[in-house]
């Protein structure tokens, strides 16, 4: 017994890394429009509680919000990106972006992860990574940026989840992922959620993915 003691005490500690928090956002029962419009990711009510949640400062006016709406990742892409500024009027320095990643936006799914910018493939290689370089250079120490997305099903293949790639091109621009909110598109009755999927969403999805990530500067 004193043999497996000192073993048990020389065998070293296995630390496991804390999840990050996952939230689920609900419309509100009687929420009038609970779905996203056609071409876009977030309906109206996650977008005014983006504002309610994030936007809001203690002692400070509300931060204004710069929505991008990213149907492609070619080049050129912010040419053709429609933009939206949120704003309570008073003036503010950019501090927070919310980009509407559209899935067909994003690339096709490989067999594994790339590791590095370099080796994303098709238009990310080209797209994503500037992107994420050009929004971290917009963007102040510790501002926000929000991606909107969902999942995708592409011909030979089930659901296909867009995030491990893109969470992967941004922290190598300069960002840390902070939280995960699923934006349920469910409308609450009674007891029970009733699927309310977008008009332009694959079958089966029925939510979409924010990733809040801020910038890290040296």
């Amino acid at each position: 017994m004193s043999t497996n003691h000192r073993r048990a005490e020389s065998a070293p500690r296995r630390h496991t890394p804390r999840p990050l928090p996952t939230t689920l956002w609900l419309p509100a029962p009687d929420q009038p429009d609970p779905v996203p419009a056609p071409g876009t990711v977030l309906p109206h009510w996650a977008i005014e509680k983006i504002r309610t949640e994030f936007t809001n400062r203690p002692g400070q006016a509300p931060a204004p919000l710069l929505k991008l709406s990213v149907l492609d990742a070619e080049p050129g892409m912010d040419a053709r990106t429609p933009v939206i500024t949120y704003t309570d009027g008073t003036p503010s320095r950019l501090s927070m972006l919310l980009a509407e990643l559209h899935p067909n936006a994003l690339p096709a799914p490989t067999d594994s992860l790339p590791g590095a910018v370099g080796e994303m493939p098709g238009a990310m290689d080209e797209g994503w990574a500037g992107f994420f370089h050009r929004a971290h250079r917009l963007l102040p120490a510790d501002g926000l940026l929000l991606l909107a997305t969902r999942q995708r099903r592409d011909a030979d293949a089930g659901l296909t989840d867009p995030l491990g790639s893109l969470i992967a091109c941004a922290r190598t621009a300069g960002f840390r992922y902070l939280q995960h909110v699923i934006v349920a598109h469910a409308h609450p009755a009674a007891d029970r959620l009733i699927p309310t999927p977008p008009t332009d969403a694959d079958p089966g999805v029925i939510h979409s993915d924010l990733i809040v990530l801020t910038a890290i500067h040296a």
